[in-house]
């Protein structure tokens, strides 16, 4: 049996319960990728699992980890898109295939749903093994490290502006908590698709470097009225998009920042997931809220194909080694960081 490296949770807490331990490297079977792991990138659920993975089933002691890029170790010879010491990059969610969902091509809502690092382990590891359909070329031009932060925050913006709410080049998107990875990614694919993007932050670095890399315009939620900066940027009329992943603390504003008939799409809720339903608002106004998460095979091929054609690169904040996992967790809980916080993994 060959051991390998891994960051895992032994039990539900703090970083205390985060330790890195040597596990069995995974066996391979048929149909199946085995993948060397160079970068992974930390990931709000990533702190969940650790405080306590409440309502979603695993086993301890559990891998960490959803998003990872490094190269093909080993795989079936008839295999004919990837071969061995070829640079991955990893789709994190791994379907059934035989609910109705798999079957009509929309995997993402797969009812048996199993995620890297939250139902199996996952790519705070030196190895992982999962199905060939989840493991795509990496993009030419890219680190490891900028393409693992593909995998969870860029696919899940990009099916948040463009399956859901079908975001157009003329339209305008104000997305919340601009510095946060999903939020950054927003940006730079509104920006990159012709979109106008209003961002917001309680913080005023946050914001500069925001319009450093092309916002519009720039709103401190912690010293302006966010919905009335809005109106007052968009001539009263309002957002045709609003992008949301805080919940909560930021609901009133985001649905008072819509135009008639605009969407909201959210996907998180880190400040509560019980906001007050202003149904009068919706209906009235004719608003949609859409939900999102994650995105499926053929919306992370298109997403691959862009950041191609286009250079993007994601935003890292900061790259720690796999033996500080702690601080890397630490500086994604602190709420400081501006981008990604990546981990490589030698």
């Amino acid at each position: 049996m060959v051991n390998m490296k891994a960051a895992c949770i032994t039990g539900h807490g703090g970083n205390e319960v985060v330790c890195l331990l040597q596990r069995p490297r995974p066996p391979r079977r048929a149909g199946d990728v085995l993948v060397r792991l160079h970068a992974a990138t930390v990931n709000r659920v990533d702190l969940y699992m650790r405080d306590s993975g409440a309502g979603i089933t695993h086993q301890l002691p559990q891998i960490m980890g959803l998003d990872g890029a490094g190269t093909v170790h080993e795989v079936d010879a008839d295999e004919t898109l990837l071969k061995p010491g070829q640079p991955v990059v990893l789709h994190p969610g791994i379907g059934c295939g035989r609910c109705e969902f798999c079957q009509n091509g929309e995997g993402v809502l797969c009812v048996h749903m199993r995620l890297l690092g939250e139902h199996r382990d996952g790519t705070f590891a030196q190895y992982v093994s999962l199905p060939a359909g989840n493991v795509f070329p990496l993009p030419v031009g890219l680190s490891y490290t900028e393409a693992a932060a593909l995998g969870v925050n860029h696919l899940t913006a990009w099916r948040m502006l463009f399956t859901k709410a079908q975001l157009k080049p003329w339209e305008t998107v104000l997305v919340f908590g601009i510095g946060g990875g999903v939020s950054l990614a927003a940006l730079q694919l509104a920006k990159l698709s012709g979109a106008r993007v209003i961002v917001t932050s309680r913080d005023d670095s946050k914001l500069e470097r925001a319009l450093a890399m092309g916002a519009d315009h720039a709103i401190n939620g912690r010293t302006q009225d966010v919905a009335k900066a809005v109106l007052a940027a968009t001539g009263g009329r309002g957002v045709d998009v609003v992008f949301e992943n805080v919940g909560e603390a930021v609901w009133a504003s985001a649905m008072k920042s819509l135009v008639r008939g605009g969407r909201l799409v959210t996907c998180g809720a880190t400040t509560g997931d019980q906001p007050p339903a202003d149904l009068r608002r919706i209906f009235i106004r004719q608003l949609q809220i859409l939900g999102s998460t994650l995105g499926d095979f053929n919306e992370f091929r298109d997403l691959l194909a862009f950041v191609q054609r286009t250079g993007l690169k994601p935003v890292i904040d900061s790259t720690y080694p796999l033996d500080q996992v702690h601080a890397a967790l630490d500086r994604l809980e602190s709420g400081a960081q501006f981008g990604k916080v990546a981990l490589r993994i030698d």
